[in-house]
């Protein structure tokens, strides 16, 4: 096949939500040449483009940082261009705007968010491509990825790459190569930007703009049909905007609010399906392992959901087990049932990311697959970013938390 552009690159990454983007940055920090591909025309992901406003806990609910690296660093930044304020306890302005006061966490603007991922990406040398979708990949005898076909305005390219990372929040890549997914059930929950002078609504910008959502991960009404497939992802989306319709129009008829002020401001640009497709792993998480110990952890998390419950997560998560020479991090990395529900979130996206992103550079350094470097290896250099890796590193007790 004859190709209208052809690049190479160290580290290749596949999806600039917030994983992709601690994956290339990770990488390309220690030197190394990155490209980030990114199919929108934004970067972030869910957590921008997706609308969800909300930079999730680093801490454990009962005043202990657990997340630590690119993740706090992340959640930092976002508040350059954004109204809101991280909590007084773990340095943020007495009297900030946060809504849970607390928890190390913090709503943010997503068009400020934007800017700002996009500052620390350009500081790093990381080549950021976007509107560029991956199409179909290439392996080499040995069954390990050598490049990624992608197309764009330019045309059909390659990229090749010495290692990747599958940071498309569906597996992309993994999929593309036969590796082996699995998926599970999403609940429907539309969350959009209006305009409703006077309602007291989650995350007010101003007094008459906020979010507001449709339905919670409480909800009981299930999105049918298997995420992988294009075709649940038009009908879902749709469905949403239907939703908003119905909101809107039942509250105009009713009497209780007008068009001239209350209206849709903005609609997510990405579907907001949180659980598409995740790796089959080396390791997995899965229901119940909160509080269990990996001697192979590279990084701890703690629920958003609720307070002192905590993980470890496993090194070979962010191996897929049938295919070489790429990581999986994020929403796409192996979990499965309720570990996969908390871990889909964002800080655990920047620290599976970045875990990641320092994988591919030893990968590529040492010239050797993920599945031969050691998580001590990996550890050596996320712990120069102040990681911790266990619970007790952090002053927890497992077994003060254990049934």
């Amino acid at each position: 096949m004859t190709f209208d552009f052809q690049k190479k690159y160290d580290i290749a990454v596949a999806g600039a939500g917030v994983a992709g983007i601690a994956a290339a940055l990770a990488a390309a920090r220690r030197g190394h040449k990155v490209v980030l591909l990114e199919k929108q025309m934004l970067i972030g992901g869910l957590a921008t483009s997706g609308l969800i406003y909300i930079y999730l806990p680093l801490c454990d609910g009962q005043g202990t940082q657990v997340t630590f690296g690119i993740s706090e660093e992340m959640l930092r930044a976002g508040v350059e261009f954004s109204p809101f304020d991280f909590p007084e306890k773990w340095g943020g302005k007495p009297g900030g705007r946060n809504f849970r006061a607390g928890r190390y966490d913090c709503d943010f603007s997503p068009a400020g968010m934007i800017l700002s991922l996009d500052d620390l990406l350009k500081k790093a040398g990381v080549d950021l491509w976007l509107d560029t979708r991956v199409c179909a990949v290439q392996m080499a005898e040995d069954g390990k990825i050598t490049a990624l076909e992608v197309e764009n305005c330019s045309g059909r390219g390659l990229v090749e790459a010495g290692y990747f990372v599958d940071a498309t929040g569906d597996a992309t890549i993994v999929r593309r190569a036969g590796g082996m997914t699995e998926t599970d059930e999403n609940r429907y929950s539309l969350w959009m930007m209006q305009r409703a002078p006077g309602e007291k609504l989650f995350y007010p910008f101003t007094d008459s703009i906020h979010v507001v959502t449709f339905g919670s991960s409480l909800t009981v009404r299930m999105v049918e049909g298997d995420p992988r497939d294009a075709k649940v992802h038009s009908e879902f989306i749709r469905d949403s905007w239907n939703t908003a319709r119905e909101y809107y129009r039942e509250s105009y008829s009713s009497g209780k609010t007008d068009r001239y002020n209350h209206y849709p401001l903005h609609l997510p640009a990405m579907e907001q399906l949180r659980k598409i497709a995740c790796i089959k792993g080396v390791e997995t998480l899965t229901t119940g392992s909160e509080w269990q110990r990996f001697d192979s952890s590279i990084g701890l998390y703690a629920d958003w959901r609720r307070a002192g419950k905590v993980y470890e997560t496993p090194y070979g998560s962010l191996i897929p087990a049938d295919v070489r020479g790429v990581f999986a991090a994020g929403r796409c990395m192996s979990a499965t049932g309720d570990a996969w529900e908390s871990y889909r979130v964002i800080p655990s996206a920047a620290m599976t990311g970045e875990a990641a992103g320092i994988g591919a550079s030893l990968a590529v350094e040492l010239k050797k697959d993920a599945i031969e470097l050691t998580a001590d290896q990996v550890r050596a250099e996320l712990r120069k970013n102040n990681f911790k890796f266990h619970f007790e590193e952090v002053g927890l007790n497992p077994a003060e938390h254990k049934q």
